[in-house]
């Protein structure tokens, strides 16, 4: 047990050579760059397959993407680019600045203002894309 290498750091450190191994074009792949890869689902394929569609007694896609982003404030807006993705699709589900804004506000009261706080300013990141 004389070893003084964080097993995580060596394990990350293999994985990241696994990569450039198999792909040298993943050397240079960021977490962030994985959000450009996923679209944005359009408004009716969403409410198709995860909205009334499949469910016509439930939750439409809207609701379901506020639930969403107020599940992940709670958990302290750690997973960035989920909280990204997910202020996309409710936006195009037709979500408000005012609704999102509110569910990201009232998820302070669970999650605590630091974790509010994060997911504000990443969902206005968001927001503005449209402005530039």
């Amino acid at each position: 047990m004389s070893d003084p290498q964080n097993p995580f750091a060596t394990w990350m450190t293999h994985m990241q050579d696994m990569a450039r191994t198999m792909n040298p074009a993943l050397e240079n792949f960021t977490p962030q760059g994985f959000e450009k890869l996923w679209p944005t689902m359009p408004r009716d394929v969403m409410e198709q397959f995860a909205g009334k569609g499949m469910n016509p007694e439930g939750l439409d896609a809207k609701t379901k993407m506020l639930l969403t982003l107020a599940g992940l404030t709670v958990l302290g807006a750690q997973a960035e680019a989920q909280v990204r993705l997910t202020v996309r699709q409710a936006k195009e589900q037709g979500a408000t600045k005012q609704e999102i804004a509110e569910t990201i506000g009232l998820m302070g009261l669970f999650g605590g203002l630091p974790a509010m706080n994060k997911a504000m300013t990443l969902a206005t990141e968001v927001l503005e894309e449209d402005k530039e």
